[in-house]
């Protein structure tokens, strides 16, 4: 199962990137995140889905120094993510 997160708020500048990648692999999933042009931050992770659940719920809070205003998290297709690997990709 693969989640695309969409995270909206303070999220750039911040470390959340680093942060959101650091907390991903251990819970050990896979996938990519990004900075968003919009100023958002994007994401997509694959795993079990209690650590989708935990991920979710990390990215509602995010490091310190954020201030998340909106997490919209919808089920997707895990085919933009290689196995194994978390990544920060370029901003889109």
């Amino acid at each position: 199962m693969a989640l695309h997160l969409q995270i909206t708020g303070r999220v750039q500048g911040v470390g959340y990137r680093a942060a959101f990648e650091r907390q991903a692999i251990s819970l050990g999933l896979s996938g990519w995140v990004r900075n968003r042009h919009d100023g958002s931050v994007e994401a997509v992770v694959d795993g079990d889905t209690g650590a989708l659940a935990q991920i979710e719920a990390w990215a509602r809070r995010g490091p310190a120094g954020a201030s998340v205003q909106q997490v919209l998290a919808t089920p997707c297709d895990a085919g933009s993510v290689r196995a194994g690997v978390m990544e920060i990709r370029p901003t889109a």
